[in-house]
């Protein structure tokens, strides 16, 4: 048994190492539906879904694969990532002094005996007021480019923001407590 990351993302392959166990990587090349009936949370679970179904797959049916995907939300319309730096700009304005949450939905599953956990977390996060120069300023650090949201709290996007209310982790990607919970609980990877 391994455990496979469908993910090719830098932020959560660092969290993910964290950890004490050891993974592979196997980035999902889904088209990602949506659909904008949905609610934001069912969107973020049905793409975390989405992407380790299409790993597994394609790997042993005894690897425990992860699929997690991040979207921002503001005023329960979900913020993607920038199509370009016009994008980035009217997204950031948007934020700018307000509250928006930061959802990650989580899937874990195994295919040999069809074990399957999807889940979510919400992250609050609170945006300082802050100028069109210094947004501009912002996307000229280039950072803003593939972040949903247009944003990386774990970067200079961190001058940005005032102030959040739950996971640090699941605001950069991943939702490591909640992993770890459903790694144990449920497919009993004991990560500490």
């Amino acid at each position: 048994m391994n455990i496979v990351l469908a993910s090719a993302s830098p932020r959560r392959k660092e969290l993910l190492s964290n950890l004490n166990f050891d993974f592979e990587i196997m980035k999902s090349n889904i088209e990602e539906f949506v659909n904008d009936k949905d609610r934001p949370e069912s969107v973020a679970m049905s793409l975390s879904f989405q992407k380790a179904i299409d790993i597994a797959n394609k790997t042993s049916e005894n690897n425990i694969v992860i699929g997690a995907d991040t979207i921002v939300v503001l005023d329960e319309k979900i913020l993607g990532k920038p199509e370009d730096e016009q994008d980035a700009f009217n997204t950031l304005a948007q934020l700018s002094g307000k509250y928006h949450k930061v959802i990650t939905g989580v899937c874990v599953l195994r295919l040999s005996d069809n074990k399957k956990i999807v889940d979510y977390e919400v992250t609050k996060v609170k945006m300082r007021e802050f100028s069109e120069d210094e947004i501009k300023r912002y996307i000229k650090t280039g950072e803003p480019m593939d972040k949903a949201g247009s944003y990386a709290i774990q970067g200079y996007g961190s001058l940005l923001v005032e102030k959040i209310n739950g996971d640090y982790f699941n605001v950069v990607g991943l939702p490591v407590s909640k992993l770890g919970q459903i790694l144990y609980r449920h497919f009993d990877v004991n990560i500490i």
